[in-house]
């Protein structure tokens, strides 16, 4: 199933749908401010470990939570301080991922073995809609292939995957450059990844 959606004013009715398809245990493809993400409730053990077999993934390596706005990251991680918090304050929402340390809401499946997940705020109307629509954060990934490309085209995403997942929110092709991905979960500021963010605290 896929849905052609507007990602200036996304209409309620697809976003109510996806919300369903969550919250009863399915997974959907849809758009951020990078590329195309796998998405599902961060409730659901079994939608988790779909995600994780679709991606071939390591249960070892981490998924990303995607929150609509600061206060919501807050209550799922630990230890953030004064100088991490101003930092992803300038740079959310936007294309960065920040690895920062877990609290005990997170589900201990997505948890690595450092006690870690990286979080997002995406500068889209449609991830940050439908977390607030769900009332919690979605878990997310993004989509490539074995050889590590990005699909960007909702049209090949829903043929690739029809059979593997429950819907497609189509915006149009989108960038094939992923998000800067920030390491502050030991005290410090280490890029892991460097994405369409810009580096503006190093």
């Amino acid at each position: 199933m896929i849905f052609v959606i507007n990602e200036d004013n996304p209409q309620k009715r697809f976003i109510e749908k996806a919300k369903t398809i969550l919250e009863d245990g399915g997974i959907i493809i849809f758009p951020t401010d990078t590329i195309y993400a796998y998405g599902c409730d961060i409730r659901d053990k079994r939608a988790i470990e779909r995600i994780y077999r679709l991606k071939k993934m390591d249960k070892k390596k981490p998924l990303s939570f995607i929150f609509s706005s600061l206060s919501e990251i807050s209550a799922y991680t630990r230890n953030i301080s004064d100088e991490h918090f101003k930092i992803m304050k300038k740079a959310l929402p936007g294309p960065y991922t920040f690895i920062l340390n877990a609290s005990k809401l997170v589900p201990g499946i997505v948890v690595t073995n450092q006690k870690t997940i990286g979080v997002r705020i995406p500068d889209h109307n449609i991830p940050l809609d439908l977390v607030r629509a769900l009332g919690r954060p979605v878990l997310a990934t993004s989509i490539n292939t074995s050889e590590g490309e990005y699909l960007i085209n909702p049209c090949d995403l829903e043929k690739v995957f029809r059979n593997e997942v429950d819907l497609v929110l189509d915006a149009g092709p989108k960038v094939s450059t992923p998000s800067t991905v920030v390491d502050m979960s030991k005290g410090g500021v280490e890029i892991i990844r460097e994405g369409k963010g810009e580096l503006f605290f190093t």
